[in-house]
């Protein structure tokens, strides 16, 4: 007898009213997976800025982390390898529940990819994948590529956290206390860096409109 997923849920969205410190972020998260998987709460799409920092996931390299005193450094607990997070930058981390939504974590990855390309063409900025490079990447003069936004996940039990952050206009020199997410020989972009004057409440509303297209299972109230 075949088994059917429940329905996905709506999920709750939140806005932090300000800069939110990483311990608190990552213990927020944990938490409220846990409680999604004991069906205790809503799925939870949460929209904040963190104030300078770096996190090394599980696949970091001690030598690119290049400026280890520059910024407080976390242990974040998603795939991938060293990301700056800061004042600027949209943050966006999902507690949704893959029980309900396809038990895929690449089809889920691939959702959070094109959730940012699609929200980025909306700006008249054309956002891409690369093989081997994680991430959405824009095309500069010349051929030079840039990373204009950076994806990491974890799942546990079924429940996803961490998630998306998005260049608005952070200041792009911080990244220079680390190679981000390891690689080398490509730069880092932002919003404003190509021209594009967006406040984050107006970033969220696309956010907020594109979601509903990207993601399986999900109904706008």
């Amino acid at each position: 007898m075949q088994t059917i997923a429940p329905a996905a849920q709506i999920p709750d969205w939140r806005t932090a009213s300000g800069l939110v410190s990483y311990p608190e972020a990552l213990a927020e998260m944990e938490a409220r997976a846990e409680a999604i998987h004991e069906g205790k709460a809503t799925e939870l799409v949460w929209f904040l800025e963190h104030p300078p920092l770096y996190t090394a996931g599980t696949s970091a390299h001690a030598e690119d982390l290049v400026d280890p005193d520059r910024f407080p450094v976390y242990d974040a607990g998603r795939g991938g390898q060293y990301t700056y997070h800061g004042p600027g930058q949209r943050t966006v981390y999902l507690m949704l529940d893959l029980k309900r939504r396809g038990r895929d974590v690449r089809a889920y990855v691939h959702n959070l990819e094109e959730w940012v390309i699609r929200t980025l063409a909306l700006l008249g900025v054309a956002g891409e994948r690369r093989d081997g490079r994680v991430g959405i990447w824009v095309t500069r003069e010349g051929g030079r590529e840039d990373k204009i936004a950076a994806i990491g996940v974890r799942v546990r039990r079924w429940v996803t956290f961490h998630g998306i952050a998005i260049n608005v206009n952070p200041d792009l020199s911080h990244f220079g206390g680390i190679v981000p997410c390891g690689i080398s020989d490509h730069g880092v972009t932002s919003l404003a860096d190509l021209g594009v004057d967006i406040s984050m409440a107006e970033l969220d509303r696309l956010l907020k409109q594109t979601f509903v297209e990207v993601f399986p299972g999900f109904a706008d109230e």
